[in-house]
């Protein structure tokens, strides 16, 4: 079901989004609007490959959707986007205005059973400290035989430190506490508060254990192709992968 996607997956694009992804911090207009064609692109051909069905007029729910950045790019496929969003200071970060967003946390969502058609989330399971709670409330909200679409940096990836990396290599409070000293502030993702160590066999273990849905991919999200080998190597997978995506149908 991921042979729609894996066109997509080239090395030009991934050279494109490395790219992009060095303006996370000084131009979030630049890395976000990236990230939100791309995600769009990845949530329409896991959709269209496990049901053969369009995304116009399907419920996307958007776990940590934060200021909604992503929205236009659905809005434009027809989807009706809703993004979910526990900080209401990164909801209005970017003063982009979603009707549908909700404020809630991703732990214990505050959406109905069986309610959505797509329950994706992006790069945030390594922000909670429960990322598996989160993971079985997003399967929670999906309909049967819809998607849950959980793509999340891996601790022990190059950019599983974020702003703070690679020092994380030598420990996340380390990592955290040289961030500090060489800025003169504290880091935006703090180890141990809002950034945390998760890796790429603890979401498959939670994934292949799960009874709440069963699941039908696993690759690296920004690798091209002919490198998402690397998934099935231990130890290797979380070095390498940086980004691993997880399907699931509820």
């Amino acid at each position: 079901m991921t042979r729609v996607f894996a066109r997509r997956a080239t090395l030009r694009r991934s050279v494109r989004l490395l790219s992009d992804f060095r303006y996370e911090q000084t131009d979030p207009d630049i890395f976000y609007g990236a990230l939100a064609r791309d995600s769009l692109e990845l949530v329409e051909d896991l959709y269209a490959g496990a049901t053969g069905e369009p995304l116009s007029g399907r419920i996307v729910l958007d776990v940590g959707g934060g200021p909604g950045y992503f929205a236009d790019a659905f809005h434009g496929a027809g989807a009706r986007y809703v993004p979910v969003e526990p900080d209401p200071t990164e909801m209005h970060a970017a003063g982009i205005t979603v009707g549908d967003a909700i404020r809630g946390s991703g732990m214990a969502l505050p959406v109905r059973s069986d309610s959505v058609d797509i329950c994706f989330s992006s790069n945030v399971a390594e922000h909670v400290p429960e990322p598996w709670t989160m993971a079985e409330e997003m399967l929670r909200v999906t309909k049967p035989g819809g998607l849950m679409i959980l793509s999340y940096t891996l601790w022990w990836g190059p950019f599983g430190g974020h702003e703070t990396g690679p020092w994380h290599f030598l420990g996340g409070e380390y990592a955290a506490r040289r961030y500090a000293r060489k800025q003169g502030r504290e880091p935006k993702n703090r180890f141990g508060v809002s950034l945390f160590d998760v890796g790429a066999a603890d979401g498959l273990r939670w994934a292949r254990s799960t009874s709440s849905g069963e699941l039908l991919a696993a690759f690296p999200r920004y690798h091209p192709r002919w490198a998402w080998w690397m998934v099935r190597l231990p130890w290797l997978r979380e070095l390498l992968v940086s980004n691993l995506v997880l399907v699931m149908r509820k």
